[in-house]
């Protein structure tokens, strides 16, 4: 337990009035540098956009010695106070919280949340001390509890009071929730957890999620460490329930996550909701991040500049082989069976090959340009980029079924080979190589060279057929076959044209509705794209009619036929005594 002494750095947050929606910060900087800058940061490690936080931070003001002290802004996001040195600085200002999502700041009357980085000015000089923050309960909120993976200096039970972090980075590193949740505390591997439920409904069987949570953590802790070891003293998972959502952002000691109310089990029944399975991979996505990215991670990302983009080529790494892991970890944890756990690898191998884009970037690119591609998304994305989530996983996929095939070693034996080598810190591409040859007794530059920075497509079919699974061809869907993606209601909204497809040589583009088409002179209205097969004939010729800038057009189209454009893939098991010993016996 640190000392009770006071620190250099001290946060005071209050929400006197929650419908506001704002915190009201006071930072009192025990020992300012003359002219001492402070800043915001522009983004939250995780999540690689810049979101400008600065936008929110409202009414700055600074006073030294009981003085008003003059603040001059610099940057979108950096102020200089005109102080003087030694004597203690104050700053007091407001920041709006209106964001549901895991990466910033929300508060109301029925819930708080919030990352430091929305709310914490960096003072600059002094990021590596002790910062500590006090939360203060709202008068008009007294049921309210707080929940943080921050080590408490002077904390009641509910949980408010002052808490300590060992730098800024730390601070930045552990979210807070408010309000009158449900709390679970549990033990995996010996080590102390706890799962926070904020928005559930009285329905919500929290005996079964918190049993199938804890069979993750164990599964996690000793993939990484066969005796049981955590690379942390306690861990926190923060899940917020709303209405329709979903998502999560990894820290060192907690994570951030939300989901949707009829994705949790409830209470009487045997068989759990659809979305409990994406659900149960989102927990053990965000936890494995507790090793994977926030310890051993890219030597670019080894000190966070959190005033610009920090680049990096591994996310291929780091969340494409998490994505790999988080759902057969809960195949190796007996959560789901070998079938739900190949149609979720099926989707993933088809998310791929639907993106055309897989052929004009690779990973390794996509990676660096996640600041202005993967969270940026339009109706050019599909076709000019690929996900490092999901491709990543599948290089994942087909370095583990190399690896076995060769015999020597699996993926598994790397991944813990990486994280000693690293000593759980940051390492580079040659550090994977490296890795892999020592443990493999060869070199694999070829094959990275060609799936992780070609374009070229993955040997997954013949991977998989050495593993007793085949890839069987599926018929591609209509969406498919015009190369569209589109949203249906009241009439079909063409969200994306894909390059090279039937509606792009059509002269179809994204923005455009698609109200209906003629076919041997008789004019249809469209309201479900599946409907079109009804009133195509023999050689899929039509005129599709769609309103674009309020005018009306004729476009002339072919659909073609099922088996002319590639489908989708279906994954069967062949021989399950070698599946078997892959994903282990159903």
């Amino acid at each position: 337990m640190p000392s009770e002494s006071a620190s250099p750095i001290h946060f005071r947050v209050a929400a006197p009035d929650p419908h506001s929606h704002r915190y009201h910060l006071t930072l009192t900087i025990a020992r300012p540098a003359a002219r001492q800058a402070v800043s915001l940061p522009v983004w939250i490690p995780g999540s690689y956009l810049v979101r400008e936080f600065a936008r929110n931070l409202i009414g700055l003001r600074a006073e030294q010695g009981g003085k008003a002290v003059a603040i001059r802004q610099i940057s979108k996001c950096e102020w200089q106070i005109a102080c003087k040195r030694g004597a203690a600085l104050v700053l007091r200002y407001e920041i709006v919280a209106s964001d549901r999502s895991v990466r910033t700041a929300w508060l109301d009357a029925t819930r708080g949340f919030f990352n430091a980085t929305s709310l914490c000015l960096r003072v600059h000089g002094q990021e590596d001390g002790a910062h500590d923050i006090e939360v203060l309960r709202p008068a008009a909120c007294p049921d309210w509890q707080l929940a943080t993976a921050l080590t408490p200096l002077k904390a009641a039970r509910h949980g408010f009071g002052r808490y300590r972090a060992a730098h800024y980075d730390e601070l930045a590193d552990c979210p807070m929730e408010l309000g009158a949740f449900q709390s679970f505390p549990f033990t995996a591997c010996g080590t102390a957890h706890r799962l926070v439920v904020s928005g559930a409904a009285a329905s919500f069987d929290s005996a079964r999620l918190l049993r199938d949570v804890r069979r993750i953590c164990e599964e996690a802790i000793r993939f990484w460490s066969p005796d049981g070891q955590a690379p942390f003293e306690r861990y926190t998972f923060l899940l917020n329930v709303v209405d329709d959502g979903y998502g999560g952002l990894e820290h060192r000691g907690s994570t951030a996550l939300i989901c949707g109310r009829r994705d949790l089990p409830r209470l009487g029944d045997a068989k759990p909701p659809e979305g409990y399975t994406t659900l149960l991979g989102l927990f053990s996505h965000e936890y494995f991040h507790a090793w994977n990215v926030k310890r051993m991670r890219p030597r670019e990302l080894a000190r966070y500049d959190y005033t610009q983009e920090n680049y990096t080529g591994l996310l291929w790494f780091f969340e494409g082989f998490t994505s790999y892991y988080d759902d057969l970890l809960l195949r190796r944890a007996g959560l789901i069976d070998q079938t739900t756990y190949l149609k979720l690898l099926t989707k993933t191998i088809n998310q791929v090959l639907q993106t055309p884009g897989r052929q004009v970037q690779s990973v390794a690119q996509a990676s660096f340009d996640a600041w202005t591609r993967y969270y940026r998304p339009d109706e050019n994305t599909p076709g000019t980029t690929v996900s490092y989530y999901t491709k990543g996983a599948l290089v994942a996929l087909c370095l583990d079924l190399a690896l076995r095939r060769a015999g020597r070693c699996t993926l598994d034996g790397v991944m813990r080979a990486l994280w000693t080598h690293s000593g759980g810190g940051s390492i580079t591409e040659k550090d994977i190589r490296r890795v892999l040859r020592q443990c493999s007794g060869r070199g694999w530059g070829a094959e990275l060279d060609a799936w992780v920075h070609g374009t070229g497509e993955l040997p997954l079919a013949e991977l998989l057929a050495a593993t007793g699974v085949d890839c069987n061809n599926d018929s591609a869907q209509i969406a498919q076959r015009l190369g569209l993606r589109v949203q249906e209601g009241a009439s079909v909204q063409i969200r994306i044209v894909l390059p090279g497809g039937a509606a792009e040589r059509a002269g179809m583009m994204a923005g455009d509705e698609w109200l209906g088409v003629e076919v041997a002179s008789e004019g249809w209205r469209l309201k479900k794209l599946d409907d079109l097969p009804l009133y195509a004939v023999a050689d899929g010729a039509m005129t599709a009619l769609v309103a674009r800038d309020a005018r009306l057009l004729r476009l002339p189209l072919v659909l073609p036929k099922a088996d002319a454009v590639g489908g989708n893939v279906l994954l069967g098991v062949r021989d399950a005594g070698l599946a078997d010993a892959w994903l282990g016996k159903p």
